[in-house]
């Protein structure tokens, strides 16, 4: 007849095993290949452990660099605690260096280790055990050795890793947005400097005259440039004012039209520079008195006043 003590602790490491079992979720061991490794390569493996909310890593529980055999060294140990849904995941990258000079080709074993987690409470703490199951990797000697005959080449090859796939469609409409951006501010700019199909439009006549003036300012014939630079601006001014526009006449333009006014003066001096050129001394004498590189700025400064008018 059994004791009932016996079965009630035979119960009990069922139900406590149980248990771990379920606080750690799942243990896996990644490894970038399982073989191609030479004397002194580094081997590399990454450790994902997920376990339940609420427990942590007990850090004296990890394996300490140094010599784990006579042919194999822990190098270095790094850990990441991240979250995984609705539970932890702790991932481990160990790296270990092989010290083993092989003669042929083989399979050398990583031994396992323990891993502890903690979850503290106010009723007490409670620990669980990871553990990481010892893991290989084949080694091959340092002279050329051929791999067994397989029918298909691609068999040689392990498959890609699995990638995560992007969702392309928030820079798509980030590109079209700015696209659109793009080309509003480039037709406010059209518009304001007169490009394109703007270039001929009406109201203005003092963009036109400035045009007009830049491409005269390239021919050789000074004078006659400087004749047809007077024209184009008197034909600015006539066009804006909707009138013949001659020097008696710019008090009474520059009271219909308030933003030209801070270049009366100017345009004092031009209306007389240009009444010497085609009325009295003649276009050398109106070029002494009004030189055609103020011309050409006053007829930007009328352009830049158009534009904001």
């Amino acid at each position: 007849m059994r004791r009932p003590g016996l079965a009630l602790a035979a119960f009990a490491s069922v139900v406590l095993a149980s248990t771990a079992q379920a606080q750690v979720r799942s243990v896996e061991i990644r490894t970038p290949r399982p073989f191609g490794y030479f004397l002194g390569d580094l081997v590399r493996a990454q450790v994902d452990i997920v376990v339940e909310p609420g427990f942590t890593l007990q850090a004296a529980s990890l394996p300490q660099p140094g010599p784990m055999a006579y042919w194999l060294d822990l190098r270095d140990v790094a850990t990441e605690e991240t979250q995984a849904g609705d539970a932890r995941r702790v991932r481990l990258s160990l790296t270990y260096q092989n010290f083993y000079a092989a003669l042929d080709a083989r399979a050398l074993e990583i031994p396992g280790f323990g891993l502890t987690f903690v979850s503290a409470s106010d009723h007490g703490a409670t620990t669980t055990t990871a553990q990481v199951p010892a893991w290989s990797f084949n080694i091959s000697p340092l002279r050329e050795v051929q791999p067994p005959a397989k029918a298909d080449p691609a068999d040689y090859m392990r498959p890609d890793g699995r990638v995560a796939p992007l969702d392309p469609q928030p820079m798509r409409v980030g590109a079209a947005a700015f696209a659109g951006l793009a080309l509003v501010a480039l037709f406010g700019l059209a518009r304001d400097r007169a490009w394109g199909p703007f270039r001929a439009r009406r109201g203005r006549p003092f963009g036109i005259a400035a045009r007009r003036l830049r491409a005269l300012a390239a021919r050789p014939d000074a004078e006659t440039a400087y004749g047809e630079a007077l024209r184009a601006l008197h034909r600015g001014l006539d066009a804006t004012d909707g009138r013949r526009v001659l020097a008696e006449d710019l008090p009474g333009f520059l009271e219909r039209h308030a933003a030209y006014r801070p270049e009366g003066p100017r345009l004092a001096h031009l209306l007389a520079a240009s009444r010497l050129a085609f009325f009295g001394a003649g276009v050398p004498a109106a070029r002494a008195a009004l030189p055609f590189p103020e011309v050409a700025a006053l007829t930007r400064r009328l352009a830049a006043t158009e534009r904001a008018a």
